[in-house]
């Protein structure tokens, strides 16, 4: 696959070669490997968002359809715990979960046996809206990935890996938003 730019981003190689000329240490395959991967990523994030958006959803609303599948059954969790999951502070929570509310994507009630405590839980809308964003991901990633061989493909996946592991390790509380980047 070529690298293709969108109308005014330079190429990978017009990118590290600007780089260069400014910072002569730049190693140009380390350069290559991470604005690849920036570029895939925010490409990756854009193309599920139109997805998402066909289904009548956001990306926002995905990750929290996510969160509370991953949970597990009976798919139910804490706002404070969907907010500490998603990175998101409490109050951007409380919004999110107010509109996919009013959407039928999720409920919200009292804790019967601790009235302190709020339970999200996903409705039946909601998990078939997650199954069905799953099931166009899922042709995505097949599209995207249908170049490499299964045995690149896991190479690629161990890969990518050992780097997310040293990145949560050096980074323990990168998952979400950080205070300090607020």
């Amino acid at each position: 696959m070529g690298d293709t730019p969108g109308p005014s981003e330079p190429t990978l190689e017009e990118q590290i070669a600007a780089y260069q000329r400014e910072f002569q240490d730049l190693d140009p395959q380390v350069e290559k490997i991470v604005s690849a991967l920036g570029r895939l990523n925010r490409r990756m994030h854009v193309a599920y968002g139109r997805q998402t958006a066909t289904l009548g959803i956001s990306n926002a609303e995905w990750e929290v359809l996510k969160a509370l599948v991953l949970s597990g059954p009976p798919y139910q969790m804490g706002p404070g715990d969907l907010a500490k999951r998603l990175g998101l502070t409490p109050a951007a929570m409380t919004h999110r979960i107010d509109r996919m509310v009013s959407e039928g994507l999720v409920t919200r009630d009292r804790d019967e046996s601790n009235r302190v405590r709020v339970i999200v839980e996903l409705t039946a809308e909601g998990r078939e809206k997650w199954l069905e964003a799953m099931r166009l991901a899922t042709v995505f990633e097949d599209d995207l990935l249908q170049d490499l061989t299964p045995a690149e493909r896991g190479v690629l996946g161990e890969v990518l890996t050992r780097l997310l592991r040293r990145v949560e390790h050096a980074q323990p509380d990168a998952g979400g938003r950080l205070t300090d980047l607020d």
